[in-house]
């Protein structure tokens, strides 16, 4: 499956899968083993040999999902027997109950601070003030976008992950970002940002998205340093911050779904079950104080006619 995604030009897709392939060969010792030989008991001893590694939970379902869809393409192709639930007993969730987004006031704060872009901190901060305001536009997505994906204040590109074509108007203050950074671009390159310079779909394109997104994230750690922000920032955050703001705007799930282009409702309600959690949670509290409240009312109303009927 590696060679395949190789071949389709899917270069993160197959360096996760070769990820999986190695952690699963190394757990089992680089002994061959078929898909017929796989095992519940082997599954599971494959996430506690992956937990003991100190792989996060993510990691962990990341590798079982893999290992899950190459057991799929196996049965399909014949090469081995379908077995009902074999990886009901592992994880293969993405945990989403980490805090990811900023709060309102912290991401208006980033978006309204006017200082000239001249230092690398103050591109970092228009950058991600773009990627909220293009409806938490992915940055591999940011990196492929080209000057002719920008008509008449709109902005028209395909995710990269699903396919789906995206539409964002452009506000004025998006539109700003775009042309600033637009005319730094070489003339002769196509894309909107000096992020990449390769051909699409190259090896050497998918490189250099790498070394962006890793100096990106860094740059985005010393924007939290010196910003007071209690969340780690990362390109993840500005998407998360867009839906949790989206939600906390009343804005039906659905709607937040076609807005970020996922594939499906269930995709977006994992950015947003921590937010849902939050407000259950709350309305519990609601709830207690509420009859907390009405409770010292009929104590102190009993208390009353206690002395009176002395």
């Amino acid at each position: 499956m590696v060679n395949e995604y190789l071949a389709n030009g899917r270069w993160g897709t197959a360096h996760i899968y070769r990820s999986a392939s190695n952690a699963f060969e190394s757990y089992m010792g680089y002994c061959d083993l078929s898909f017929a030989d796989l095992s519940a008991h082997v599954i599971k001893g494959f996430e506690i040999y992956l937990r003991r590694r100190e792989n996060s939970w993510n990691t962990v379902a990341t590798y079982m999902k893999v290992l899950k869809a190459a057991y799929n393409r196996a049965v399909e192709c014949g090469a081995s027997a379908y077995t009902p639930r074999l990886f009901a007993h592992v994880r293969t969730a993405v945990d989403s109950s980490r805090k990811r987004s900023l709060e309102a006031g912290e991401i208006g704060e980033l978006i309204l601070i006017n200082k000239s872009p001249e230092t690398a901190m103050e591109r970092v901060r228009l950058i991600f003030s773009l990627m909220f305001m293009l409806r938490g536009i992915p940055f591999v997505d940011l990196c492929y976008l080209r000057k002719t994906d920008v008509k008449d204040c709109y902005l028209t590109y395909r995710r990269r992950k699903t396919g789906r074509a995206i539409t964002v108007k452009l506000t004025e203050e998006a539109q700003q970002i775009i042309d600033f950074f637009a005319a730094e671009t070489s003339l002769d390159s196509p894309y909107m940002f000096p992020f990449i310079v390769s051909p699409e779909g190259s090896r050497e394109a998918y490189k250099e998205y790498q070394r962006a997104l890793r100096h990106f994230n860094h740059q985005l750690q010393r924007l939290s340093d010196v910003m007071p922000i209690d969340v780690h920032l990362s390109t993840y955050t500005a998407r998360h911050t867009w839906a949790t703001m989206a939600y906390y705007c009343e804005i039906h799930h659905g709607i937040i779904s076609e807005a970020m282009g996922h594939s499906s409702i269930a995709v977006t309600e994992t950015y947003l079950k921590p937010f849902c959690d939050e407000r259950i949670d709350n309305a519990n509290n609601a709830v207690i104080s509420y009859v907390k409240h009405r409770g010292r009312k009929m104590l102190k109303k009993r208390s009353k006619q206690r002395k009176w009927s002395k």
